[in-house]
């Protein structure tokens, strides 16, 4: 089975603008940047798509080896919805799409492997941090507050086995300034 990673990444200079309590605009992009990284990383081997609108991104995808797909309507659903079909079309027969905010992702490892529908939600059970998903399932990603519970509806809805994995590393997301600090991090944060 051929498999990739989708990794959907906003402009690093737009990134986090929750956390400006906290960090200065270098420091969001630059933490952005980061946490890209180590999740990119965490992918290997397997290879890595960046589904982005952003052409400084498009570059730094790049440079790391990772192929890019150009989003084409704005919202997060609707560019993983077209980057998995536009991967499906290229032969990939399951795509794991994982955010790029898992500052403590090592490895992806435990979401392949699964026939069905693998969903790793975030801490809080709200979100979906990371979901496996046969390509040609005509899965429809619905991200945003509750987007846990949806993609599990989504997965019933398609007669798809379930598996939700709950991992402490790929389910820690950083959104909210406590988030900088929930965690033993390495990340230098300098309060505003």
């Amino acid at each position: 089975m051929t498999i990739g990673v989708l990794m959907p990444v906003k402009a690093f200079a737009d990134a986090k603008q929750r956390l400006g309590p906290r960090l200065d605009a270098a420091a969001r992009d630059r933490l952005a940047r980061e946490m890209a990284a180590t999740v990119l990383a965490a992918a290997a081997p397997l290879p890595v798509w960046v589904v982005t609108d952003d052409d400084d991104v498009s570059t730094w995808a790049e440079e790391r080896g990772a192929g890019v797909v150009r989003q084409r309507r704005p919202g997060l659903s609707a560019a993983v919805n077209e980057a998995v079909a536009h991967l499906a079309a290229a032969g990939i027969e399951r795509v794991v799409v994982v955010h790029a905010d898992l500052p403590l992702a090592r490895n992806l490892s435990s979401v392949v492997g699964h026939d069905g529908v693998t969903l790793i939600p975030d801490r809080h059970d709200d979100g979906t941090n990371v979901v496996s998903v046969p390509s040609d399932a005509g899965f429809v990603f619905a991200y945003g507050p509750g987007s846990f519970a949806r993609h599990v509806a989504e997965a019933q809805r398609l007669g798809l086995a379930l598996r939700i994995v709950r991992d402490d590393a790929l389910g820690w997301d950083i959104d909210q300034p406590d988030d900088l600090t929930d965690i033993e991090w390495t990340f230098p944060v300098n309060p505003r």
